[in-house]
Formats: C-alpha cells, sequence, structure tokens
C-alpha cells in the first residue's frame, strides 16, 4: 500500500512540473520582440526595392541592409513609423554627397530611397538633365551601355519609347542600358541612367535650406524625389535630416521574381552577382589643382 502510494505521488509531481509557464514563455517572446524592434530601431534593418527609381545601381527585389546610426537617431529612425514627427535629432550629423539614404514622405509614412546630390546651403540647379551645383556643372561622362538582368523583377519595359531589349555574347535575354558616370563635389562617383527628355530634367535654382539635403534617384527618368515640388508621389523639394531614417550599406540577396512555396526555387530564384555588394559610392582620385 505505501508503496502504491508513493507511485501515485511521483506520478503527480511530475504532470505538475510538466505544465507550461505560459506567463514567462510571453514574458520572453515579448522580451526577444523588443530586442528585435530596438535593433532594427537603432542599429540596422533590413529593405525591398520596389521600383526601378534607382537602377542601374539598384534593382527591383535587392535585399539591403539599412544601418541607423550615421546620422544619429530621429522619429524616422524608429521602426514601422511608430513615432510621432519631430524635429528632434539625437547625436545628429550630416549625409556625404553621394550617399543613398532612406527618406520619409514629408506627408506619408512611406519609406524612399535617393542618394543625397546636394548638402545644406548649396545652390542646386538642373539643365537638360545635368545638375548644377553651387554654379558650377557636376562631372558627368557616358559610358559603355551596361547588361542588367531580364526577369519577372526587371522587365526593362519602364523606358517609355526606348527598346534597351538585348542579348549578350551567350545569347541571354539582357537589358542593355545607357549610362553616364557621375561625380559629386567630394570624388563620389556612380552610374546613372538619363535616355529621355522629360519635365523633371530643367530644375530653377534653389538653396537647400539648413538641416536639408536634395536627393536625386540614379535612374532619372523615372524618380520622384527632390525635383518633383507639387506631385505629391515627389519628395516636394529638399528634405528635412530629421525625415532621414538611415543609410543604404550593402546588397545582402537579389530575388528575380520567380520564388514561390517551393524550397527549390528559393536558390533558383537568387541573382548571381548582387550578394553583398556595397551600396557606398566610390571615390574618384582628383588631381591637384597644378597638375590639372
Amino acid at each position: 500500500m505505501t508503496t502504491g502510494a508513493t507511485a501515485v505521488n511521483k506520478t503527480s509531481d511530475k504532470k505538475s512540473d510538466d505544465k507550461v509557464d505560459w506567463i514567462a514563455e510571453i514574458r520572453g517572446l515579448a522580451l526577444m520582440l523588443l530586442a528585435v524592434f530596438a535593433f532594427h530601431s537603432f542599429i540596422a534593418k533590413p529593405f525591398y526595392i520596389p521600383s526601378e527609381s534607382m537602377m542601374p545601381n539598384l534593382l527591383v527585389g535587392d535585399r539591403l541592409v539599412v544601418s541607423k546610426y550615421p546620422y544619429g537617431w530621429n522619429w524616422s529612425s524608429i521602426s514601422f513609423h511608430l513615432a510621432p514627427r519631430g524635429d528632434w535629432r539625437v547625436m545628429e550629423s550630416t549625409p556625404e554627397y553621394g550617399d543613398i539614404v532612406i527618406p520619409v514622405h514629408p506627408e506619408r509614412d512611406e519609406d524612399y530611397i535617393k542618394r543625397v546630390v546636394a548638402l545644406p546651403g548649396d545652390r542646386i540647379a538642373v539643365q537638360n538633365g545635368r545638375i548644377i551645383l553651387n554654379g558650377a556643372p557636376v562631372e558627368q561622362k557616358v559610358e559603355p551601355a551596361i547588361a542588367l538582368p531580364l526577369d519577372a523583377n526587371s522587365r526593362c519595359d519602364g523606358f517609355g519609347f526606348d527598346d534597351f531589349r538585348a542579348e549578350n555574347a551567350a545569347g541571354t535575354p539582357v537589358c542593355r542600358v545607357p549610362v553616364m558616370r557621375e561625380t559629386l563635389p567630394n570624388g563620389a562617383t556612380y552610374l546613372v541612367i538619363d535616355h529621355q527628355t522629360q519635365e523633371l530634367d530643367n530644375f530653377a535654382e534653389i538653396t537647400v535650406p539648413d538641416d536639408h539635403v536634395f536627393v536625386m534617384g540614379d535612374n532619372r527618368d523615372h524618380s520622384a524625389d527632390s525635383r518633383e515640388l507639387n506631385d505629391p508621389r515627389g519628395l516636394l523639394g529638399p528634405i528635412p535630416l530629421e525625415n532621414i531614417g538611415g543609410r543604404a550599406e550593402f546588397i545582402t540577396f537579389s530575388l528575380d521574381g520567380t520564388t514561390s512555396l517551393n524550397p527549390v526555387s528559393w536558390w533558383t530564384s537568387l541573382r548571381e552577382g548582387r550578394a553583398w555588394s556595397t551600396l557606398r559610392p566610390a571615390i574618384a582620385e582628383r588631381k591637384a589643382a597644378s597638375e590639372r
């Protein structure tokens, strides 16, 4: 009899030990989510490219890492736009020419991705598609056309009446686009596409206000950016620094648009040669004034 009672007590104790402490589990999950939210808000977060406005340097389907700390923190640093808008900044600094930044639209909680082409106090205009910075044309040089992927995420059909569909030496269909190399005053150099004459090719000179920057997309004929003063799809002029939520650092991977529930497609849809590509602009060497 004594032995049987002992067995029953042991079984009861075991069932008691097997009970889940739901409060502890929920608390642990909440702390984990809070840590992820804090990391995304203050250190870095992933970003997805949904449009062609930054071609040829960024393609639809690219996944990036955006760092949150280079310019300090502000309301737009907080993930999911949970913080109210304000003009406060903590440990603030100013972007450099050529940085790719994440501005938030002045009227909507919508993230854009553009390149900084003018800093506070600069005078900027655009004439026939060329940036005029502080009265001097920004250096532009025509380079050979480059071949971009032609796939479900890059259809090569956003170029008006121009047809850039072609084949490479191996007979693979590509999107061959004309490019120019633009170089800003600090030597930041990158490729741009400007192949059409359109309204935003000319922009009357303005002075960038204090604590603002002027941003443009690299695909100049297909970018709603600081040049767009009246259309709400654009950024309505220079961007306040408190509306910049971070700086694009590098591409982690890129998808061609064929990803499905089939696990095999998770690999076959990866574009080659784009993973871990830096998004910081190269710096061109400058000759001394006496050597020019």
